[in-house]
């Protein structure tokens, strides 16, 4: 599975620790940055994280800054981007079983490295119902 991963500097302090959780799922990890604390602006690697997963077909993404907010905010303007910000393993398990989300967003400063591995290892693990799950997801591209 291949996973593009990007933060802002508010994110940038898990991003590596992140990254070594989804390669011990056996994920190939693409960093697209920020490549440090310095600040910067989190829609700029939203919007480069949403391309190349448009563009890579079965590919997922996983944003992280302070809170997630302005990640999936930013996330989800793009069509074909399912984001769902995320505070707990339920939280990212209905995010694939009934939302089919392609993109894992939360905050560094809200969610400790313990419940990041746990969201991971749920959000990997679970596959969409599809059912009326998925008449569902046509819905949100309007």
């Amino acid at each position: 599975m291949k996973i593009y991963i990007a933060s802002d500097h508010a994110g940038f302090g898990i991003k590596a620790e992140v990254t070594g959780i989804l390669r011990e799922k056996e994920c190939e990890v693409v960093d697209l940055g920020t490549k440090s604390d310095a600040r910067v602006d989190y829609p700029d690697f939203a919007h480069i994280l949403c391309e190349a997963v448009l563009k890579d077909s079965g590919s997922f993404g996983v944003l992280i800054c302070g809170s997630g907010i302005g990640m999936s905010m930013c996330a989800n303007r793009h069509e074909g981007i399912r984001a769902a910000l995320c505070h707990d393993a339920y939280t990212a398990k209905m995010a694939r079983a009934h939302n089919n989300a392609n993109v894992l967003c939360f905050g560094e400063r809200v969610v400790g490295l313990g419940v990041i591995k746990s969201m991971i290892e749920a959000w990997l693990s679970e596959p969409f119902e599809g059912g009326r799950h998925a008449d569902r997801v046509k819905k949100i591209e309007i």
